[in-house]
């Protein structure tokens, strides 16, 4: 091919490329020109306005969650306790959208999936108040002209203020209660710890910790140690769940370790089982007789999971041993060593005559 040729080629292509631009600046040009009103989006006046909620974000499936009394409960995909925060967060936010202007008057299919509002990839949200529905609304993608909107069984494509999709684009696990655990870690009193390594047992009494392993007292025992662990647990939460497996299956049909936590006065006691690990270093747990199987941090797992010397300070108390002041191997240019560069040596067989 010679270069006039490819210069030809060349000017075709970027004529089409052209093309295709024009085209859609004046496809951008007659959204946003409609004289349609935006739709009006209903007032959620508050927290106790809605008892039920739907979120579908695109092709991840359905989040239903419902009020049981004055607690919000995750129904769907599966039967927990909502996190009261997540639930509030999304009520908050209902409470802040109001309509700003009309888009289209009609949006096609095509119009749709362009717009991010097809089901795809919409977050679709419906609020009911027992059984009368207060809202039902998409939400598609956001762009120089705000936050595309539309109302179930409406045409009209819309924008809307305060809108915030970190609210909604939540995994179904986003929206679950992720607490474990959580506890004055200065209440505790006593923490017994077992693994494949044996038996540890810690006591605190007026403020310090006593430790023993396979019930004989812990040499070096560095009770700082024990509080390292205990706030490994103090505020325990998952980072997933492990619904649809079995005890097998995450290890803890045959724990790794049980950790028991006891607080002052019998206040409460915490028993937590770990078993396999469940993604990275994390592990898998249960606490009491809660059937829920929690993926932990590591850090609770590394702490479960641990041996004699976890416990104990370091051989050597984490600092050279200054006492014995300095050594012939210390100090360069001792007689019988290698001198410093340039350091005059004594000759073989002349004493010192200060008699050092």
């Amino acid at each position: 091919m010679n270069r006039s040729t490819q210069i030809w080629i060349g000017v075709v292509a970027l004529a089409a490329l052209g093309g295709l631009a024009y085209m859609q600046y004046n496809k951008d040009k007659a959204v946003g020109t409609t004289t349609e009103k935006p739709i009006e989006v209903p007032e959620i006046k508050g927290t106790d306005d809605v008892d039920k909620l739907s979120i579908t974000n695109g092709d991840k499936g359905e989040v239903l969650l419902e009020k049981k009394g004055d607690k919000w409960q995750l129904t769907k995909p599966v039967s927990a306790p909502a996190g009261q925060a997540s639930v509030k967060a999304v009520l908050d936010n209902l409470k802040e959208i109001k309509s700003k202007e009309g888009i289209a008057a009609t949006a096609t299919d095509d119009d749709k999936k362009d717009y991010q509002l097809d089901a795809a990839h919409a977050v679709h949200v419906i609020a009911w108040k027992g059984a009368d529905k207060k809202l039902d609304v998409s939400f598609g993608k956001s762009g120089p002209r705000g936050q595309l909107a539309m109302m179930d069984g409406k045409p009209v494509v819309f924008t809307v203020t305060g809108y915030s999709s970190f609210s909604y684009q939540r995994e179904a696990k986003g929206f679950r209660d992720n607490e474990v655990l959580k506890f004055d870690d200065g209440s505790v009193t006593q923490v017994t710890l077992e693994n494949k390594n044996g038996l540890f047992s810690f006591t605190k009494a007026d403020d310090k910790w006593a430790g023993t392993f396979k019930k004989e007292p812990i040499k070096g025992f560095d009770g700082a140690k024990v509080k390292e662990l205990v706030g490994g647990f103090k505020n325990l939460t998952a980072d997933d769940f492990g619904d649809g497996k079995t005890a097998a299956d995450v290890g803890l049909d045959a724990p790794e370790a049980t950790v028991t936590i006891q607080l002052k006065d019998n206040a409460a006691k915490y028993v937590v089982k770990l078993g396999k690990t469940s993604s990275g270093a994390n592990r898998w747990a249960v606490k009491d007789s809660d059937p829920t199987f929690y993926s932990v941090a590591s850090t609770a797992g590394d702490w479960a999971t641990a041996n004699v010397d976890r416990f104990q300070q370091p051989p050597d108390g984490g600092a050279k041993d200054a006492s014995k002041g300095p050594t012939k191997m210390d100090i360069p240019g001792m007689p019988g060593m290698p001198g410093m560069p340039g350091m005059p040596q004594m000759p073989p067989g002349m004493h010192d005559p200060h008699g050092h």
